[in-house]
């Protein structure tokens, strides 16, 4: 599904950061998860064209669990349209937006960017992590409008 690489910089658009965040106010106080669809380029630069919001099967204020036919159904409608599952989002309700090591022990694919908003403080921020063999390494979030 992956060209092997680990990204330099997640591109996003302006909307789909928005959708995010909503999501995870939305599904407050339990944990929010969804998938990102796009494309990986030749320069390592990932760039998100779609934010599928999915249930947490975990139904958890601390841990998140991606329904699996909501994966399922993510990642057809990514290779219909072209494109792949380049990673996840997911929120913290209570602390900081880098990844706990519930979610470092939980990271399904070493190629995919994980995306945290964090709703701790009034504003919330949105950081994204590489995540590889159990060690984490922020990349920048670029955002498009």
């Amino acid at each position: 599904m992956s060209n092997g690489t680990v990204a330099t910089v997640l591109l996003i658009g302006k909307k789909l950061l928005t959708e995010m965040v909503a999501h995870a106010l939305q599904e407050y106080p339990l944990e929010a998860c969804g998938l990102l669809a796009g494309t990986v380029g030749e320069a390592g630069h990932a760039e998100v064209a779609s934010v599928q919001a999915t249930g947490n099967a975990a139904r958890s204020a601390r841990v998140y669990e991606v329904e699996p036919k909501a994966m399922l159904r993510a990642d057809r409608e990514a290779e219909a349209s072209g494109r792949q599952l380049i990673g996840v989002y997911h929120s913290h309700t209570h602390t900081d937006a880098r990844p706990s090591p519930t979610d470092i022990g939980q990271a399904p694919d070493p190629d995919w960017h994980y995306v945290l908003v964090s709703l701790r403080d009034v504003h919330p921020s949105v950081r994204s992590w590489n995540i590889r063999d159990g060690k984490i390494e922020e990349e920048p979030v670029v955002l498009q409008w």
